[in-house]
């Protein structure tokens, strides 16, 4: 597996980490942007905006335009992901919840 597609990974499910812990589940890609970076992936907000078309075409985010911006939402299928009810295809597994 090359790293391109690791971090790749890494990102998606980092990303929809970070829109589960908002109260209403979105937030915009510049906000996302810097939420990669504290991750160690420093990526512009244009390939941010690759991830999150990835996220929405396989139905684990909805995008709306804003500007120069995207703000995503967490769908339930992408919730579900994170609860490792289902396994969405290029996004990393997250872990299992320590017992």
């Amino acid at each position: 597996m090359s790293m391109d597609r690791i971090i790749r990974e890494e990102a998606r499910l980092i990303i929809l980490r970070a829109l589960s812990e908002q109260a209403d589940e979105r937030l915009n890609s510049e906000l996302l942007r810097a939420t990669l970076e504290t991750f160690g992936i420093a990526r512009p907000r244009a390939w941010v905006h690759g991830e999150l078309d990835y996220l929405a075409e396989m139905g684990a985010v909805t995008i709306t335009e804003a500007g120069t911006v995207r703000v995503a939402q967490l769908t339930e299928l992408g919730a579900r992901h994170l609860t490792r009810n289902v396994a969405i295809e290029g996004v990393k597994r997250p872990s299992r919840p320590e017992a």
